[in-house]
């Protein structure tokens, strides 16, 4: 193969979500030539893998890309699925990107001479800088268990539901309570299907507390500016799951123990199918009481925030529970539980077996500093907690794009120099 010949760019993008355009973005504003290189179609996972009634969790004033922050009429309310597109569409629009899509990135591997070289299904690039931005969840996890379970029942994951009426008629068994879960079982759950929910051990947080949504507290209390490095659980906070609640209609709790009380059925963990039946960890009153305690928590940090800052505001309170858990049931016979469909609300594990650099900890996951590697010349962004709680999210997506772009910019000036 003759190098000489194949196309060069100063930085190419893998990715282009929010994350990789808002890396143009950057990169244009420096005059950084550049190539995005996108799998799909640009913002893909969000008009292929969220269900009809999906809207953000958090407000509307917190999108905030570059150069494109949110300028509707509800900066308090939630965009939901087709506002939440016609927004990534105008970001598209005004950073207008060098993107080439329908484009997957077979390889990355570095070149002689420096640099790397980047094999795709539509040819073969070079690049001094690869910027991956292609997030980290990209295969959705199921686990083998569901192998053995009767074909009659429908089995998908949270990326592929879209509503009640594309399942089976029966009830419906949804495995995982993070927020896809949680709200995955509040949509089957208005829709009047009969959920079961085998309970995981994600935290919960207030919708609203003493007059504002409980994003606004935490804004005014620096909780989004911290970066992880300060956080108390350093770069383990990355492997936590986030808190449950919704903005639908307008915002709300979501409180498993009062869809208990309306007859949705709670279980523990998912633990195993056998013989029929579906086997679950006893574990159900502890995941509730921990959700429970992290939702309290949250709140009395604003409680002293508040009398820290002598604000005016409405009395505090404490969330009491209205249900409990009668008995810790371990099993439920498949057949006569009227189970027809399952759907899988476990999560996703990355997949970076394309890039061929030393810059993944043991369990293959990056490692970096705010995104920049310790590999000249490869960089991370739109990762959970990648510097602070907004890394992943459209509030500070942009921020840290930005400082990789500065550092791609030094880095290039430096190399001009020598």
């Amino acid at each position: 193969m003759n190098e000489n010949r194949i196309e060069h760019y100063p930085v190419v993008i893998v990715g282009g979500g929010q994350a990789g355009l808002s890396t143009s973005h950057h990169l244009r504003a420096q005059g950084i030539d550049h190539l995005v290189l996108e799998k799909h179609r640009a913002m893909h996972a969000w008009s292929t893998q969220r269900w009809d009634t999906f809207c953000l969790v958090t407000p509307n004033w917190q999108c905030d890309l570059p150069g494109h922050p949110y300028q509707g009429d509800d900066p308090d309310g939630f965009m939901k699925k087709d506002e939440i597109l016609a927004y990534l569409a105008g970001f598209r629009a005004r950073v207008d990107p060098p993107i080439r899509e329908g484009v997957t990135v077979r390889r990355v591997s570095p070149r002689a001479g420096g640099g790397f070289h980047v094999s795709t299904t539509s040819g073969e690039v070079s690049a001094d800088n690869v910027v991956v931005a292609s997030g980290g969840y990209h295969e959705p996890i199921v686990p083998r268990m569901a192998e053995r379970l009767p074909g009659a029942v429908a089995q998908i994951h949270s990326a592929e539901y879209r509503n009640a009426g594309q399942l089976p008629a029966g009830a419906v068994l949804v495995v995982g309570s993070g927020q896809s879960g949680a709200q995955i079982a509040e949509d089957l759950h208005l829709a009047g299907r009969k959920v079961f929910l085998a309970v995981g051990n994600a935290p919960r947080c207030a919708r609203f507390y003493r007059g504002r949504d409980v994003v606004a507290w935490l804004a005014d209390m620096g909780y989004y500016d911290m970066p992880v490095e300060e956080h108390p659980l350093r770069e383990g906070v990355r492997d936590n799951t986030n808190h449950y609640v919704t903005g639908r209609d307008g915002g709300r709790d979501i409180d498993l123990r009062k869809f208990a009380a309306e007859g949705m059925e709670l279980y523990g963990a998912l633990r195993d199918y056998d013989g029929g039946r579906l086997v679950f960890d006893t574990n159900l009153r502890a995941a509730l009481d921990d959700a429970d305690r992290t939702y309290n928590g949250i709140n009395a940090a604003i409680d002293t925030h508040i009398a820290t800052h002598n604000v005016v505001a409405p009395p505090p309170s404490v969330y009491e529970p209205v249900w409990q858990p009668a008995d810790e049931r371990e099993t439920l016979d498949l057949a006569s539980s009227g189970i027809a469909a399952i759907v899988w609300c476990i999560g996703f594990r990355p997949d970076f077996r394309w890039l061929d650099a030393p810059v993944f900890n043991g369990a293959g996951h990056p490692q970096h500093r705010r995104g920049v590697t310790a590999r000249e010349g490869i960089y991370f962004i739109g990762l959970p907690w990648l510097h602070t709680w907004g890394s992943g999210r459209f509030g500070s997506v942009g921020r840290d794009a930005e400082h990789i772009v500065a550092h791609i910019a030094a880095r290039t000036l430096k190399e001009s120099a020598a």
